[in-house]
């Protein structure tokens, strides 16, 4: 992976507290909070914080919030020794907090949920987190496929919710998906374009569909990729360099999914399978791997050896 494209500096946002949805003017909502500090979570909050926002991350308990805290800190600091971060570590983090307690969320202009890809999960979060937001306050779902107009039919305004779809890693990754909701505002579209320029991101718009368009089109190659090793076409390693030194993707698909997770690419594979069909079915190698607790970067064995 490259070091992160953060631009230099971190510019005051503009967006008002009354409306964070008012233009599409490159800058970033003013308070912004997330629900989950893993890696997704804690690279969400590091993209907010050093581009001059406040930040709340709220988490479970209080050892998965002190593991939250050291991440953000960290990634920060790894921003100003890079020098792509100008500043004063101790005065960034003063904008940083971390709690266990959801009423937090109160103040916020935006909140983002950044919890596992469980449907059950999501719509318990979000809808937690709503209870707490102000009525003119945003929220975003980080969901990689599943539906945002059936995670909004479960809010009491649909209309104040979309999708936000960051990449991992979230420092190094210079895309966000936007995905609109059947339910959500047209001036929330506008105003999410604009956050993700002020992040020195790059936004792609999508409708809600399964999979949206990133992970369905990662996912389908992945599968592929995976049904060529398990038919001995070709290995891992030389499936990777064709598709890096052939197609000019960064990382190959397989790669790819050692650093997503196995268990994450098998779960998006099975939902997508329910909802488009046959093409998705998930190879047995898939299964096996998973299986067997082979998931990849996170636990040193996946299509590769991380160890």
């Amino acid at each position: 992976m490259t070091d992160s494209p953060e631009t230099n500096g971190a510019p005051a946002p503009t967006t008002t507290p009354s409306d964070p949805a008012v233009s599409a003017v490159p800058s970033v909502p003013a308070r912004v909070g997330v629900l989950g500090g893993g890696r997704m979570g804690a690279g969400i909050a590091h993209a907010f914080l050093i581009q001059g926002a406040d930040v709340l991350v709220v988490e479970r308990d209080e050892a998965a919030a002190a593991a939250a805290r050291e991440r953000v800190e960290s990634s920060t600091a790894k921003s100003l020794e890079r020098g792509v971060l100008d500043g004063n570590l101790d005065e960034i983090l003063q904008r940083f907090t971390v709690s266990v307690d959801q009423a937090d969320f109160a103040d916020r202009d935006l909140a983002v949920e950044a919890v596992p890809e469980d449907w059950e999960l999501k719509v318990s979060s979000l809808k937690a987190v709503e209870a707490h937001l102000g009525p003119e306050a945003v929220l975003a779902s980080n969901t990689s496929s599943l539906s945002v107009t059936g995670l909004s039919a479960e809010l009491i305004r649909p209309e104040r919710f979309l999708g936000l779809h960051f990449f991992n890693p979230v420092p190094a990754s210079t895309l966000i998906e936007v995905v609109i909701g059947a339910q959500t505002a047209p001036e929330l579209v506008e105003a999410a374009r604009g956050w993700t320029a002020g992040l020195g991101k790059t936004p792609v718009v999508v409708n809600d569909a399964p999979g949206f368009a990133s992970s369905r089109l990662g996912v389908a190659i992945a599968l592929e990729a995976m049904r060529m090793v398990e038919e001995g076409v070709a290995s891992a390693e030389d499936i990777d360099n064709a598709m890096v030194l052939g197609y000019k993707h960064p990382t190959g698909p397989l790669r790819t999914t050692d650093i997503v997770g196995l268990d994450v690419r098998l779960g998006i594979a099975e939902y997508l399978a329910s909802t488009l069909g046959d093409r998705f079915d998930p190879p047995q190698i898939l299964r096996d791997k998973v299986a067997q607790g082979h998931l990849g970067r996170k636990t040193g064995h996946g299509f590769f050896d991380w160890t």
